[in-house]
C-alpha cells in the first residue's frame, strides 16, 4: 500500500543517491575551480530557478514576519554549511568526508535531546561516544599518511563544522514545516539567500572580472559538475529532502545518511583514485560499531 510514510522513504532514497554521489562530484569539480567561485556559480544557477518558481506562484514567501526571518536564517545557515563543506572537501578526501559525516544522524539525535527534549538511553550514549572517538581517529588519520599536510586535518575539521551547522538547519527545517512553510519555499529561499551571502565574498576574493573569466574559461566537465550540484543536488534534492522528512521524525530521516558511503566510497576509489589507509579503516570500523550500538536500541526498545 502506497502510504505517506512509504512516499517519504522513496523521496529520501532518491535524495540519498543524489547526495551520495555529490561528494565525489564536488571534489572532482574543485579540481577546476576554487570553492568560492564554485559556490557562487552553483548558487547563481539555483537562484535563477528559484526566482522563476517564486514568480510563477509555485512557491510563496512567508507573510508572517517571525516565520519570514526564521526562513531567512535557515537559508543563511544552509549557505554557511555548504561553504564549510566545499572548503573542507577542497582540503581533505571524499573518503574522510564520507566517514566523518556518518555521525550526522547521531548529532541530529543529540539536537533532538537538546531542542525537542527527547530521551537518550545509556546504550545510545555509549554508541555515540564510540562513534565520536572513531571520528577523532579519522580526523587525525592524515598524520599517518606519507603525504600528510596540515591542510588535510583542517579540511576534516571544516567537515565537522559543516555537520554542526547542518544539524541546526535540519532542526530549523522541521520547525518551519510545522509552521506551514512549504518544502519548495524553504529550498528555493535558501538558494537565493545563499547566493546573496556567498557572492560578495567571492567578489572580494577574486573580483568581478576574474570571476567571470574563471567561469567563462571553465572546461565542460567542470560546468557539468556545477550544473549537477545546482539543479539536481540543489533545487531538486533539497525540495525532495524537506518534503520527505515532513511526515517522519528527523532522527528517522537522518538514518538515510548511513547509505551515502555506498555511493560515495566506490566513486572516490575508482574515479578519484583515493587510497584507503589502515587508520582510515580503523576509524571507519569504530564509527560503524558506535553507530550500530546507538541505533540498534530503536529495534530493541521501541
Amino acid at each position: 500500500m502506497y502510504t505517506p510514510r512509504l512516499k517519504a522513504y522513496l523521496l529520501l532514497l532518491i535524495v540519498t543517491v543524489i547526495w551520495g554521489i555529490a561528494g565525489p562530484i564536488i571534489k572532482f569539480t574543485l579540481g577546476g575551480i576554487a570553492p568560492l567561485p564554485f559556490l557562487t556559480y552553483r548558487l547563481a544557477l539555483s537562484s535563477i530557478v528559484a526566482v522563476i518558481i517564486f514568480i510563477s506562484g509555485l512557491s510563496k514567501i512567508p507573510k508572517e514576519k517571525r516565520v519570514f526571518f526564521e526562513t531567512l536564517l535557515y537559508g543563511f545557515l544552509t549557505s554557511i554549511a555548504l561553504g564549510l563543506l566545499f572548503w573542507g572537501l577542497n582540503k581533505t578526501t571524499v573518503l574522510d568526508m564520507t566517514i566523518i559525516t556518518a555521525v550526522g544522524p547521531l548529532l541530529i539525535a543529540l539536537a533532538g535531546v537538546l531542542y525537542l527534549k527527547e530521551h537518550i538511553t545509556k546504550r545510545e550514549k555509549t554508541g555515540m561516544g564510540l562513534a565520536f572517538f572513531g571520528v577523532f581517529i579519522t580526523i587525525i588519520e592524515p598524520v599517518f599518511n606519507n603525504n600528510f599536510t596540515a591542510a588535510s586535518i583542517s579540511g576534516n575539521m571544516l567537515v565537522i563544522l559543516y555537520l554542526l551547522v547542518n544539524t541546526v538547519s535540519v532542526v530549523m527545517a522541521k520547525r518551519l514545516l510545522r509552521k506551514g512553510v512549504s518544502p519548495i519555499t524553504m529550498a528555493n529561499f535558501s538558494f537565493v539567500v545563499g547566493f546573496i551571502t556567498i557572492a560578495p565574498l567571492a567578489l572580494l576574493q577574486v573580483g568581478f572580472n576574474n570571476l567571470v573569466d574563471v567561469i567563462y574559461h571553465l572546461a565542460l566537465p567542470f560546468h557539468l559538475g556545477i550544473l549537477f550540484m545546482a539543479l539536481i543536488s540543489g533545487n531538486l534534492a533539497y525540495s525532495l529532502w524537506i518534503k520527505g522528512q515532513k511526515t517522519i521524525e528527523i532522527g528517522e530521516a537522518a538514518l538515510f545518511n548511513y547509505l551515502y558511503p555506498i555511493f560515495a566510497i566506490p566513486l572516490a576509489i575508482l574515479w578519484l583514485k583515493e587510497t584507503v589507509t589502515i587508520p582510515f579503516i580503523i576509524g571507519a570500523i569504530i564509527i560503524v560499531i558506535g553507530v550500530f550500538i546507538a541505533e540498534i536500541k530503536k529495534r530493541r526498545y521501541t
